[in-house]
C-alpha cells in the first residue's frame, strides 16, 4: 500500500512540474509578444517627405527601353506559338 501512494504522489509531481511548465511558457510568450507589439509601436517607420522625384531624362529613356524591350518580347512568343499551333 505504500508504493501505491509513493507512486501516486510522483504521477502528482509530475503532473504539477507539467502544468507549471506548460503555463510558465505561455506566460513568458505573451509576455514577449506584448513587449514586441510595445516596441513596435514606439518606432513606427518614418513616412517620406510626400514629394514625388522628378524622373530625369535617362530614367525616361530606361523606362521606354524596358517597355520596347517586353513588347518584342511579346511579340516573339506570339510568333513561336504560331509556328507551332
Amino acid at each position: 500500500m505504500d508504493t501505491v501512494i509513493e507512486v501516486l504522489k510522483w504521477i502528482g509531481i509530475v503532473l504539477a512540474a507539467g502544468f507549471v511548465g506548460y503555463f510558465g511558457r505561455y506566460l513568458a510568450m505573451q509576455i514577449i509578444d506584448r513587449m514586441q507589439k510595445r516596441k513596435a509601436q514606439t518606432h513606427p517607420t518614418p513616412e517620406p517627405a510626400g514629394e514625388t522625384p522628378v524622373p530625369t531624362e535617362v530614367q525616361i529613356e530606361q523606362t521606354r527601353m524596358k517597355v520596347e524591350k517586353k513588347k518584342a518580347k511579346a511579340e516573339a512568343k506570339r510568333a513561336k506559338k504560331g509556328e507551332r499551333g
